[in-house]
Formats: structure tokens, C-alpha cells, sequence
């Protein structure tokens, strides 16, 4: 499939003519072939966003609401192609991609219920007569960088809210899914939005890096989000902080499960199985550590390991649970991943074998410090298996490593679960349910390696508005001097 970017509500190449192809990680097919974009189609990007910028900002709620809740139903309608295109270029199953659509399209129509929730509030002043108010506008360009895993939802999360908040947008497209990512941007125009407020480039990834520094670097762009790895998460941070420009960064993330003692079992292997092997655990939610008190370990191993043997791999065009990875590269880390796992004492209970870019669900006991696995992000269907003493070591154990995005709690006593949750270093932790959940209307991210800021509902209007301090005063009021 040939896909054209889009700038300026026009479809177009990269201005060199070049292109790069991205191949299907199943059949070794090639998947799409895409403009290879490079500086001057970003500053092209940039451009058409910052001239349609001044009418689009100026844009009633009311007529923004539309325009999201049209481009909902359009990307609902489309559901069988995306699915298809997802499946071609990620190796997905059509069960995730099917997810990614209806999620989206919740989160289009979250967006839209906020065009009328961008609200500020009067402020008393110590002047007499003046009335002085906070004020939330946009705040101009706004870029998103969206990664290939959840690649639907993410590609929309990344621009919503700013469109909602009366800001143009540039989806720079993931290297791994350039057609689908454009595929989407079609839904705006499809929709009706005007020329210039969503624009989408894609980029060859040994280009990436120049793309993306022009793109940041560009003094029209005033507003970064991206969500990605952790080790380019900070080479961004570090970008915009360079030009003074806040990013919302939702990085990678190593949720843990911590299954107490009073845990309903199979109530904590039902949430683990879906927690660890949804989307092959290409999520950056995805548990991947289970850590487990010591007396009812055995059980819970047992259980656990029973089930992840019956999940179906293979073809993801077929009906399995586990499909392809997102490469055979990433496929042959879980093989080195299971190895030294294994050769420092850990017990393979499941899985452990690979066939091409598919790996089966696989469960690793006894897992220690030392190991790969235990505070790597695995980033696949490889989960290890930490057995504690005591609610103590469970929580140390937690919090042993960089990220903290998301995380689980299991016991039957709901207050000591809160109060369990209530240290695990993580912006999202459930109780009773597992590590993966989203929903469009929470305030959604991390803390320490797994970024900052909030996407979801009113907390992501903070991130793509200026808040700002307006007075109206007496002309004749006096002055000391």
C-alpha cells in the first residue's frame, strides 16, 4: 500500500520523494510504503498548522464538539480497515485492534464533551473595582509523537484534547505504523476539520531524530506530548527544555501485581492472565511483575501457569490470543530473556518457545535480582514470577526499579489494599483488577522514569492551555506616584 502524508488538509510526499517501507513482522511482506519525510516537510507541517491556527482558536465549542463527535463516527465506521492495516504493519490480533477503534472513538467524543469545560474563574483582587480573572486559551501548535503498540487510541490520545482546546496539531507518525497513523489523519479530514488543524508526517526511521528536532525545535510548536520508551522520552524532555516548551511524556512502564495473602486466587490469576498477555504484553501498562507472598505462591503459579499454557499463538489474522511481535528482533529477546533467566535459577512453568516473530505465553518462577527480567521492561509475553515474604518485601519489591506508571493490588481486606496502593510508586493502581485498564475520561500517566503530565478528561485540558491572569480595572484609580 503507497500512503501520502498529510500537510495542510492535502495529501502529499516528502518534498525529496523519497520513501521507506515497512514490513509486515508475520509474512515478511512489505506492509505499506511511506513518504520518507525530512526538515523542510516538517517545517512544511509546522507552517499549515500555524496558519490555520488563528481561525480554528477563535472556533465556538459548539461547531470543535461537532467536528470531534463527527470524526467518532467516522473512525467507528472504519473499523475493518484499521483493523486490517494495524494487523499488516504491528503483527496485532484483530481483537486488539478492535479495542484500539472503540477506545478511540471514546476518547474523540471525551474530547468533545470538554470544549465546554475549558473554563477559568474570577479571582478576588485587593483593588477596588477590579475584576480579575484566571483564563485558560490555546496555546497554539501542538506536536504528538505516537508510538506503534496501541497505536489507534495513542495516535488520537496525542492530539484530542489539544483540537478540543482550539490548538492546530502535527502527528509525527510511529516509523513501525506510517499507514495506519495516516489512515486516521484521513478520519479528520473526512470529518470536515479545516485545512491545516490536523496534519500528519511520517519519516524513515534512521530520520526520526532530525524529524523530531525540527519539529520540537520549530518556535510555532509550543506544546509536546509523547509516549514511547523512557530512553527517548528524556532525549525529549530534554529537547523541549531546551526551547522552553512543557512535554507531557508517558513512558515506558514495569507494572507490578502484589498478591497478598488474603488474595482471592482466581480472582488474581484471571486478572494476571489478561494483564500480562493482552497485545502479547506490548503494553506499556502490561504486568510484568507478579509478585507473590510465599503461602499461596504455589497455587497461584500453578493456576497461573495452567492458563497461560491453553492461549492460542500464531497468525494474527487468525483467532489466537497472542499474535506477532513487532519485529523478529523483539521476538528473539524474549529468547534471550527466558536464557538468562533460567541460567541464574529461574523455573520456565510455561511457554518459552518462539516461532518466528510469535512467542508463546510464557511464566518464569522463582525470579531474582540479577536477572534480566526482574527489572527490565520486557515489553512481551514473558512474566516472571517474584515470590515475598511479607507485605513489606512487596511493596520494596514494587517499587525496585524506574518506572512507575501503572500497578495492581490483590487481598480480600479493601482497607489495607488502599493503604498497599497507596505506596506503590505509580500514577494508576487498581485494586482487585489488573494493571491494563483506560478509560477516556482519567487523568492518565506516570511518575519517576514513566514521565509527567496527565492525558484524559479535564486533567489534560492543563496541558494544551496557557493559563492566564486578566484584569479589567478602574482607568481613574490612583497611583503613589
Amino acid at each position: 500500500m503507497d500512503i501520502k502524508q498529510i500537510i495542510g488538509g492535502q495529501s502529499a510526499d516528502a518534498i525529496s520523494g523519497k520513501t521507506f517501507e515497512r514490513i509486515n513482522p508475520y509474512t515478511g511482506n512489505v506492509a505499506s510504503r511511506s513518504p520518507a519525510s525530512g526538515i523542510e516537510d516538517a517545517k512544511a507541517a509546522v507552517a499549515a498548522a500555524q496558519t490555520a491556527f488563528p481561525a480554528w482558536s477563535t472556533t465556538g465549542p459548539g461547531a470543535r464538539r461537532a467536528l470531534l463527535n463527527k470524526a467518532a463516527d467516522v473512525l467507528a465506521s472504519k473499523g475493518g480497515e484499521l483493523t486490517e492495516l494495524m494487523t499488516a504493519e504491528t503483527g496485532a490480533t484483530g481483537g486488539w485492534a478492535g479495542f484500539n477503534a472503540h477506545l478511540a472513538a471514546n476518547m474523540l467524543r471525551e474530547a468533545a464533551a470538554m470544549t465546554t469545560q475549558i473554563q477559568g474563574e474570577i479571582i478576588p483582587s485587593d483593588k477596588p473595582g477590579n475584576l480579575s480573572m484566571a483564563m485558560r486559551q490555546p496555546v497554539g501548535v501542538c506536536l504528538g509523537i505516537a508510538p506503534w503498540n496501541a497505536p489507534i487510541i495513542l495516535r488520537v490520545r496525542a492530539i484530542a484534547m489539544a483540537l478540543a482546546c482550539g490548538n492546530t496539531v502535527i502527528l509525527k507518525a510511529s516509523e513501525a505504523c506510517p499507514g495506519l497513523h495516516v489512515a486516521i489523519g484521513k478520519v479528520f479530514i473526512e470529518a470536515g476539520f479545516p485545512d491545516g488543524v490536523v496534519n500528519v508526517i511520517t519519516n524513515a526511521p534512521e530520520d526520526a531524530a532530525v524529524v523530531v528536532e525540527a519539529l520540537v525545535s520549530a518556535p510555532e510548536v509550543r506544546r509536546v506530548n509523547f509516549t514511547g520508551s523512557t530512553k527517548v522520552g528524556r532525549i525529549i524532555g530534554e529537547l523541549c527544555g531546551r526551547h522552553l516548551k512543557p512535554a507531557l511524556l508517558e513512558l515506558g512502564g514495569k507494572a507490578p501485581m502484589l498478591v497478598l495473602e488474603d488474595a482471592d486466587i482466581d480472582a488474581a490469576v484471571n486478572g494476571a492472565i489478561f494483564g500480562s498477555f493482552i497485545n502479547m504484553g506490548q503494553v506499556c501498562m502490561a504486568t510484568e511483575k507478579l509478585i507473590v507472598h510465599d503461602s499461596i505462591a504455589d497455587e497461584f503459579v500453578a493456576k497461573l501457569s495452567e492458563r497461560a499454557a491453553k492461549l492460542p499463538a500464531g497468525d494474527p489474522r487468525g483467532h489466537v490470543v497472542l499474535g506477532s511481535l513487532v519485529t523478529i528482533g523483539a521476538a528473539e529477546k524474549m529468547e534471550e530473556i527466558i536464557a538468562d533467566a533460567i541460567a541464574k535459577g529461574a523455573s520456565l512453568t510455561a511457554g518459552g518457545k518462539r516461532t518466528g516473530s510469535v512467542v508463546e505465553a510464557t511464566v518464569l518462577d522463582h525470579v531474582k535480582p540479577g536477572m534480566r527480567i526482574y527489572d527490565e521492561e520486557c515489553f512481551g509475553p514473558v512474566k516472571p514470577i517474584i515470590r515475598v515474604k511479607d507485605e513489606e518485601e512487596a511493596i520494596r519489591i514494587a517499587n525496585d526499579m524506574q518506572y512507575g506508571l501503572s500497578g495492581s493490588v490483590y487481598s480480600r481486606d479493601i482497607q489495607r489494599a488502599l493503604a498497599v496502593a497507596g505506596r506503590v510508586q505509580s500514577g494508576i493502581c487498581h485494586i482487585n483488577g489488573p494493571s491494563v485498564a483506560d478509560e477516556a475520561q482519567m487523568p492518565f500517566g506516570g511518575v519517576k522514569g514513566s514521565g509527567y503530565g496527565r492525558f484524559g478528561g479535564r486533567a489534560a485540558i492543563n496541558e494544551f492551555t496557557d493559563l492566564r491572569w486578566i484584569t479589567i480595572e478602574d482607568p481613574h484609580q490612583h497611583y503613589p506616584f
